[in-house]
Formats: structure tokens, sequence, C-alpha cells
């Protein structure tokens, strides 16, 4: 308690534990969906994006949320595109997309600043890089993707559980998989000032996987993955001010632990 009591006591820490968990939430939430329709990965390719959108912001010293948000929202269509080209397919799209990012970032770093505290912060994520301004779109964002998710549960549900199916009971399955990818965009955007565009899609896998070690029924896994997540970030960036660890690498790392902790209780189970 003494140590929760002192890291609250830094207004940077107090962004970052905020923000951290309203992107924790969303991102388990969506997560679920993700994963079980096999295209957990978007968050990589998005994140790539983000990160030769936020490095070019940087370049052209304009703001990186403001730059990114809209390149990664259209790049999310993009793929959705691409997904549904005969000839390229899900995990194929994404890599494609994911290279010709990261290569296009590459390239604006080096011809510009250069490798430096920026795009290394971009990279791997930085607790001193939220500003104010940042945590107040920050939250306007994550509650209009909870709120957006809790309004279309039941369609998403359908879309996720049998595309199919939705399709022939009158559901628009199209436009709530572009919503879906819209709300994981802004969750990518968001996530990745704070765990960095290598590590933002581990918000997004390891909940949902974890809860579904144990958990067998939608909801179910929908509501432990939103704890385990939250439970994982504000234990990895306790972690992360006492023993100075990286924030981004602290939470993964208690993800994982937790992962391996219902892998193991999943195996007893049955």
């Amino acid at each position: 308690m003494e140590i929760v009591m002192e890291m609250l006591s830094f207004t940077f820490m107090q962004r970052a534990l905020i923000v951290g968990l309203l992107v924790s939430l969303c991102a388990s939430l969506l997560g679920v969906s993700l994963v079980l329709k096999r295209y957990a990965m978007i968050g990589t390719g998005l994140s790539h994006v983000g990160f030769a959108a936020m490095v070019s912001a940087t370049a052209l010293q304009l703001s990186p949320l403001v730059v990114s948000l809209p390149i990664v929202v259209l790049s999310a269509f993009l793929l959705l595109l691409l997904n549904e080209n005969n000839k390229i397919k899900g995990d194929s799209a994404i890599a494609l997309v994911s290279a010709a990012s990261l290569a296009i970032g590459v390239i604006i770093v080096d011809r510009t600043t250069g490798l430096n505290t920026h795009v290394c912060s971009a990279m791997f994520g930085s607790i001193l890089a939220i500003t104010r301004a940042d945590l107040q779109v920050s939250v306007v964002l994550s509650i209009v993707v909870l709120v957006l998710f809790v309004l279309f549960y039941k369609q998403l549900f359908a879309v996720t559980y049998d595309e199919d199916f939705a399709k022939a009971t009158g559901t628009k399955a199209g436009i709530y998989k572009a919503l879906l990818a819209v709300l994981t965009a802004v969750t990518v955007v968001l996530g990745m000032r704070l765990m960095g565009a290598l590590l933002i899609a581990s918000l997004i896998v390891f909940p949902a996987m974890t809860a579904m070690r144990i958990c067998k029924s939608f909801l179910s896994v929908v509501i432990v993955s939103a704890i385990i997540a939250l439970i994982c970030f504000f234990v990895g960036i306790v972690l992360s001010f006492h023993y100075d660890l990286p924030t981004g690498a602290s939470v993964v790392g208690v993800n994982l632990v937790l992962f391996v902790i219902f892998s193991i209780i999943g195996l007893v189970k049955r």
C-alpha cells in the first residue's frame, strides 16, 4: 500500500495508471472477439501503422495522437478490404500492412530525426510520454469504445460466433466487423504511448487467451478477460515503479505469469 501511495503521488504515474487501465479494459473486451475469429494479430499490424504515423508526426512537430488516430483507423478498413479479397486472407493481409508500415516508419526516422528517445518510446512505450491532453483524449475515446461495445454486444457476439448464421438472420455483419476494426484501431492508438508499438498487441491477446483456459461461455470469457487485464496492468505498473522496470515489459510479464497459472488450473480441471 505504501508503494502504491508513493506511486500515486506523481502526476505522470496517475495519468499512466488511468490511461493504462482504460486501454487494458477496452483491449481485453475486443480481444475476445479478435482471438475467436483468429484475427488477433490485427493489433500488431495496426501498431506498426501507428509507429509510422507517430514518427512522422514527431518529425513534422505535430501531435502524435491526432495524426495517428485517423491513419490507423483507415488502415483498419484497409485490412478488412484485403481480408475480403480471395487472394489475400487474414494473417497475410496483416503481414503485408505491418511490414510495409514498419519499413516506411524506419525510412522516415532515418531521413529526419534519427534513432532517438522519441523513436524508442514509440517502439517500447513510455509513461512520461502521456501528456494531460493525451489523458483527456484517451478517457473520452475509451469511454466511447466501452459504450459502443456494450450497446452492440449481441451483434458483435453473433458475428464472432457464426458470421454466416448472423448474415442469414439479417445481421449486417460487414458493419459490425468494421465497427470491431475501428474500435480496435482506436484502442491500439491510445495504448501505444504507454505500451509501445511492439507490445500493445499483448493487451489484446493475453487476457482473452488466459480467460479461455478456464472459461467456456463467451460472456464468462469477456468478464474474466476484463478482470485479468485490469489486475495485470495494475500489478505490472506497480512492479515497474518499485523495481524501475520498463512498464510495457512488466505488464506483459505479469500477463505471461497469469497465463501459465490459468493454463495449469485448466489442465487440472480437465
